[in-house]
């Protein structure tokens, strides 16, 4: 993890994203490139008769409040002892954000403020996870940095996205006090979780299997039951084993988690 991206903007998360990079470019020497996205687009108005203006009062206020966000990172960075640098975009969020990925081996976002009922608004980490191939480090917007230290959680169900995001968390999981590998039902024609195991004990990192019978809980609040019993540092899963569609209409593991997320969640299709 020698290559962090942040996503940089004016929300309630941005200190939760900035201190969980710092965290992790401490521990894994890495760089830190955050990255404010400025869409240039969302200036442009037409009329009801196909005229096209530009919005331009708006345009520049946005515009300085994205360079004073730069110069107010910059002047909060250059006390750490990491290195970083902080660059502005004309696009929206995701496009930027995926393109900057592609030479990333970690991409941080947050996930969507809690409502009354504690579930998470918008976010991009769903569709950032499905477009780069990177992992998505998805931090909820009003919780704590990421504590590499804290138990960790790897959500198991033998699919190849679950196998792409513990390859990619394994490198995380070195210091953590424990690393829980939680299955729901049955597993059957998917990789077991004992090989799994075996995989992380290659990196150094002892985990233990624990298996969770479904009854009549849905695998997802199985694991959100399970997850507010260990209180993991970070939950390590795959994203949209089914088509997203799917889980949109009908719901699943990654919608839910992402909308009512107990911890940092680390996130790979």
């Amino acid at each position: 993890m020698r290559n962090i991206l942040i996503q940089a903007d004016h929300g309630t998360g941005m200190a939760t994203r900035t201190q969980t990079a710092l965290s992790i470019g401490r521990r894994f020497r890495s760089h830190l490139s955050f990255l404010i996205s400025s869409p240039f687009q969302q200036f442009i108005a037409s009329d009801p008769f196909g005229g096209m203006y530009l919005a331009r009062e708006q345009m520049a206020r946005a515009q300085l409040a994205d360079a004073d966000l730069e110069q107010r990172l910059s002047a909060e960075l250059a006390r750490e002892d990491v290195p970083w640098d902080v660059g502005i975009a004309d696009g929206d969020a995701l496009s930027t954000m995926a393109l900057a990925a592609t030479l990333s081996d970690l991409a941080v976002v947050s996930l969507g403020a809690r409502d009354r009922r504690g579930f998470c608004g918008p976010t991009i980490a769903a569709d950032l996870a499905l477009t780069v191939p990177v992992p998505v480090l998805a931090m909820p917007a009003d919780g704590q940095p990421i504590d590499l230290d804290a138990p960790m959680m790897v959500a198991w169900n033998g699919s190849p996205q679950a196998a792409n995001a513990l390859r990619a968390g394994v490198s995380l999981m070195g210091d953590a006090r424990q690393v829980i590998l939680v299955t729901v039902g049955d597993e059957a024609g998917h990789v077991a979780a004992e090989d799994a195991l075996r995989y992380m004990s290659r990196h150094e990192v002892h985990g233990e299997l624990r298996r969770e019978a479904k009854g009549v809980d849905t695998a997802e609040e199985v694991l959100a039951r399970v997850a507010a019993e260990i209180g993991p540092g970070l939950i390590v899963m795959g994203a949209f084993g089914r088509p997203r569609l799917r889980e949109t209409l009908f719901g699943g593991v990654t919608r839910y988690l992402l909308e009512a997320a107990p911890a940092p969640l680390l996130l790979a299709h």
